[in-house]
């Protein structure tokens, strides 16, 4: 069975490869030994979402009386269904993945691929106990969730993301280890359900290297409601009272009904045979060039296994650049405009430089910033909502950052990522014309401001 190319992996980066080379003529096989979709439409980004906005209805129900909409006293939520729904929304989604793929033209491959070597000028791929030849090799074998090795944790009924999705009971109380994107997600979904929810960080900030001010206040915001947050804390231990954490010195206990370990992922990098091929690693994952090509010239990677960018649309376009590569088409990848988004509620967003990043490195900028409250049309769907608009310049005063605190601050971003993208300078970007009204008419007043 011999193919132009070979895929690894069904993920966000391995079926959009697989569609793109298909339709550019090349003979393609995909392989999966999981589900098609990977991590994020199986165990990660999608039933995480769905189940935040289940959250987010309910939030607005109790919310309703600001609005004028009296909710009866029977109003509740169905664990059970909320859970059912996301399996549903899951399946469908994969179940169209799949079909996609399969439309192309695309042998897909339901069995776990490893690498057998090379020969010949073709790559050996073994799967199931056949063998099957390509001329270029993808590989997206993802990532997996780290279990750092605090002392008791082997011993606890801990979670982590896909056990948290999982369940369709309410612990009394949650503690999760890790205040980044993950981690705050899941407490923004247990803190609306009611859930009495504890956060760990060891930085000095939430959400990692995301912007600092927007981080700050969105923990300011769930602090309101309950949430508490232990910043600069180590945890120590983990048992069945609870969660033993250390700061400045002092050791204390936080009791928890459940655990959530939520510190990050780490590339794939031993299961899939890369060793057969001698590829050159860089720091956590493959060591790829601008067009997402290995050390070998035939090989390349995309999506987590590189671990620069473990985000699902940074993987989509990864395959595109690797396989516009290959099929001779101009392309190169551009890490400087990929959003980040936080699906809490009210939603983070950045996309570009930000202050602490353009400080460190002694670069000069300036910021121009707004409250949400400029938009008329915000102000009218947020009663009493926070939000802040933040606009990163450079001395050319063109744009280089953006960073959004407020629904719908995933939307909005992408208006942000072309303006960095293309260059805009603030001149060129205040000609752009936003409906009105609009909450995305916030650029407009903040370049202004």
């Amino acid at each position: 069975m011999r193919y132009d190319i070979a895929i690894i992996g069904g993920g966000p980066a391995g079926y959009t490869a697989a569609e793109r080379a298909a339709a550019g003529g090349l003979k393609t096989v995909l392989f999966e030994k999981k589900a098609i979709g990977g991590v994020c439409l199986n165990e990660g980004c999608i039933p995480t979402k769905t189940l935040l906005y289940s959250a987010k209805l309910w939030d607005t129900m109790k919310g309703a009386a600001k609005y004028g909409i009296t909710v009866p006293d029977a109003a509740a939520f169905d664990m059970g269904k909320i859970i059912d729904r996301k399996d549903k929304v899951v399946k469908k989604l994969t179940g169209g993945v799949k079909m996609t793929v399969g439309s192309y033209g695309v042998a897909i491959v339901e069995r776990e691929a490893v690498i057998a070597g090379e020969e010949n000028g073709m790559f050996r791929i073994v799967s199931g106990g056949e063998t099957y030849e390509a001329t270029y090799l993808l590989v997206c074998t993802g990532s997996d969730t780290v279990v750092p090795p605090i002392p008791g944790l082997s011993d606890t009924d801990y979670w982590t993301s896909k056990e948290a999705l999982e369940s369709k009971e309410l612990p009394q109380s949650l503690v999760i280890i890790g205040g980044g994107v993950i981690g705050m997600e899941f407490a923004s979904f247990f803190n609306s359900m009611g859930v009495k929810v504890s956060v760990v960080e060891m930085m000095p900030e939430i959400l990692g290297a995301m912007d600092k001010e927007t981080s700050g206040m969105l923990r300011a915001e769930y602090l309101k409601r309950g949430v508490n947050f232990y910043l600069n804390t180590k945890v120590t231990a983990v048992s069945q009272e609870g969660v033993t954490v250390e700061k400045d010195g002092k050791a204390s206990l936080i009791e928890a009904g459940r655990v959530l370990v939520s510190v990050g992922r780490k590339a794939n990098l031993d299961k899939a045979g890369l060793d057969k091929l001698d590829i050159e690693l860089l720091r956590n994952g493959v060591k790829v060039d601008e067009h997402m090509q290995t050390s070998h010239p035939r090989v390349y990677a995309c999506g987590d296994i590189t671990g620069r960018s473990m985000l699902a649309h940074t993987a989509i376009r990864e395959s595109e650049v690797a396989v516009n590569h290959i099929l001779g088409v101009e392309d190169m990848m551009n890490y400087d405009c990929i959003p980040g988004v936080v699906y809490t509620n009210p939603e983070v967003a950045g996309v570009g430089k930000t202050e602490e990043e353009l400080k460190a490195a002694g670069t000069g900028y300036h910021i121009q910033k707004l409250p949400m409250a400029y938009s008329g049309r915000f102000v009218a769907e947020n009663e009493l909502g926070n939000g802040l608009c933040k606009l990163v310049l450079d001395d050319d005063e063109r744009i280089i950052g953006c960073h959004l605190l407020g629904n719908p601050a995933s939307e909005m971003v992408v208006v942000a990522g072309i303006a960095v993208q293309h260059g805009y300078t603030v001149e060129e970007f205040q000609k752009s014309v936003f409906p009105h009204p609009t909450v995305g008419e916030i650029f407009h007043e903040t370049l202004f401001a």
